[in-house]
């Protein structure tokens, strides 16, 4: 069969973990392009420049709107971030699964424009264990962290438009679950309609 790549969104409560999953998970296996985004925010310590992500500022991130230079792209908290078009396109036609880290409304962004797309929303085991691996960080005010939390409640409200869940209380299931997910995908018949009429037709010949 042939096999196309498939996008996948994975969205998230800030401290959920999915970023940690989405690393493991390409360090894993080798079938998944990890879509770098563009944002306006500053890198956090450790974070490279075209690594974690672009950091461009507000002007040139309206520029690439202006140029239709990104698929999707949402503010968070007092910043932007964006997906750039030609980079996810590309690993598309290589056949790699491009794994999209956004936001939810970046999500059903891309799932109006892709609606083919596997929508993934990874959950902390409970609110507590969320507010402490944001307070373990240590990279976060007191204030910002508020925030997140409070982004958290307005998000919960969304999450019944994803397709899966992913529970994070165990790093390693969560990386073979996400898998799972995506092996599944592949196999649905609408992915598949070369090969069934391929073999419908080897049927009528018979």
């Amino acid at each position: 069969m042939n096999r196309k790549g498939i996008i996948i969104v994975v969205s998230g409560f800030s401290g959920a973990g999915k970023g940690t999953i989405m690393k493991a998970l390409t360090a894993k296996y080798d079938r998944y392009a990890l879509s770098i985004s563009a944002t306006t925010r500053d890198p956090r310590p450790g974070e490279e420049n075209g690594r974690e992500y672009f950091f461009v500022s507000n002007e040139e991130f309206e520029q690439l709107i202006r140029d239709n230079g990104l698929i999707e792209h949402a503010g968070y908290v007092n910043h932007y971030y964006g997906t750039p078009r030609k980079f996810v396109e590309d690993k598309l036609a290589e056949g790699k699964d491009v794994i999209l880290e956004i936001e939810i409304q970046g999500a059903l962004q891309i799932k109006a424009q892709y609606p083919d797309a596997v929508l993934l929303f990874v959950m902390p085991p409970s609110a507590a264990e969320l507010k402490k691996r944001l307070a373990g960080r240590g990279t976060e005010t007191a204030e910002v962290i508020s925030q997140r939390l409070n982004r958290a409640k307005e998000e919960s409200v969304g999450i019944e438009n994803y397709d899966y869940i992913v529970i994070n209380d165990d790093l390693d299931k969560c990386v073979d679950k996400v898998h799972e997910i995506m092996d599944a995908a592949h196999n649905a018949p609408s992915r598949n309609l070369d090969f069934i009429n391929t073999i419908r037709k080897e049927l009528n010949e018979l």
